[in-house]
């Protein structure tokens, strides 16, 4: 441009005729998919297969993956009615707020240990001289959230048809971790004298071999209750839906779906019924009476 203006050089000319057209280039516009992990049958440990799973859902539906992170279920319910969220993984006791609500929909449940269920686990640490629940009486306990059903709704009924007490009234004093990773590193670390925390999590945890399930013991087994699912939101399209169901139905017949399977310890993903979730609902009937 200085050349140009130089008036000591005559400036050259250009030919306009010699020009070629560029064509003019749409950026991509690839449809999103929101998604948010509010529950895991794995331990934190775990969460690289969830990333994986949501890659892999993402390249069969040619979508991009935004990954939503929430602490707490009732914020992931909150996101899912009011469409800020697609689908979500979430807890049984959550899916059936969110049904009742504002019409939460089934989308798919793993299958672990070849059944859709999973249990709570009332933990201690290993060297304590705790041997069953009535010797927690009095002592401090680990919740996981308000509206989990191993880490907070199934060990208040076990308390109440047990004892016909509350946690209140049974232990000296409780907390909420928000994560049964960090409720197991509390009993293991002797922060808490016990906790309930989900079978599925301390099991995978104790298979790999870790050292805080080694430095805590199962000291009872809640009833079997319907497994975490994968949901979503009301008014998400028909169309979208079957395909994200048939991809999680079909996955574990494809070798790298399988791979992700097998590192969260899944054998597949079925489709469940709303019914599937009753017993939590008749828990929550009796903690009502």
């Amino acid at each position: 441009m200085l050349t140009g203006c130089n008036p000591k050089e005559k400036p050259q000319s250009v030919n306009f005729n010699d020009t070629v057209e560029l064509s003019r280039q749409e950026p991509s516009q690839i449809p999103v998919l929101n998604v948010c992990i509010g529950s895991m049958v794995t331990p934190e440990e775990g969460f690289q297969y969830y990333k994986r799973l949501l890659d892999y859902i993402g390249k069969k539906l040619v979508r991009k993956i935004n990954f939503i992170d929430k602490n707490t279920y009732a914020e992931v319910n909150a996101l899912l009615k009011n469409k800020s969220v697609d689908i979500a993984f979430v807890c049984g006791g959550p899916y059936i707020d969110g049904y009742q609500e504002f019409g939460l929909e089934l989308l798919v449940a793993p299958v672990v240990n070849g059944k859709p269920l999973y249990y709570s686990y009332f933990i201690v640490h290993r060297d304590s001289k705790i041997i069953n629940l009535g010797q927690l009486r009095g002592k401090s306990f680990a919740f996981v959230d308000p509206l989990s059903n191993t880490g907070k709704l199934m060990p208040t009924y076990i308390l109440q048809e047990e004892f016909q007490e509350t946690p209140d009234t049974f232990f000296k004093e409780y907390l909420y971790t928000y994560d049964h990773d960090n409720s197991i590193k509390a009993v293991a670390h002797r922060m808490v004298d016990g906790a309930a925390v989900d079978s599925l999590v301390w099991d995978y945890m104790d298979k790999k071999g870790g050292r805080h399930t080694k430095d805590t013991k199962v000291i009872k087994v809640s009833p079997p209750c319907g497994i975490p699912p994968v949901v979503a939101r009301p008014g998400l399209g028909v169309e979208l839906k079957s395909k994200i169901k048939d991809i999680f139905l079909n996955m574990h017949q494809e070798k790298e779906g399988k791979d992700i399977l097998d590192g969260m310890h899944m054998d597949k993903f079925i489709q469940v019924d709303d019914s599937h979730y009753d017993s939590i609902r008749k828990i929550r009937a009796e903690l009502k009476k």
